[in-house]
């Protein structure tokens, strides 16, 4: 199962500040889930971040639980606003 979240970001004014803001959000994410996660689709834009979400599991309940939880742990720990949620099965 995978997701997209969209982040606006309306402090950056580079992408040096929009980087340093991608970094922090996905290492403290990555610390807490196993999951792959990485930045997508909107690298050069400044004011907006995209992070692709990938969990594996066997079990759909514990992917869908999962996917869940990374997207709130997000939102609550990012330097920025989420605008958007796509879920991917």
């Amino acid at each position: 199962m995978s997701a997209k979240l969209t982040f606006y970001i309306p402090q950056s004014t580079s992408l040096k500040d929009k980087r340093q803001i991608r970094r922090s959000l996905i290492e403290k994410t990555r610390h807490k889930f196993n999951a792959a996660i990485a930045e997508i689709e909107t690298q050069g834009v400044h004011q907006t971040l995209t992070i692709g979400i990938a969990v594996v599991s066997n079990d759909a309940a514990h992917r869908q639980n999962a996917v869940d939880e990374i997207t709130r742990f997000m939102e609550a720990h990012a330097d920025a606003e989420l605008t958007a949620t796509e879920i991917l099965e």
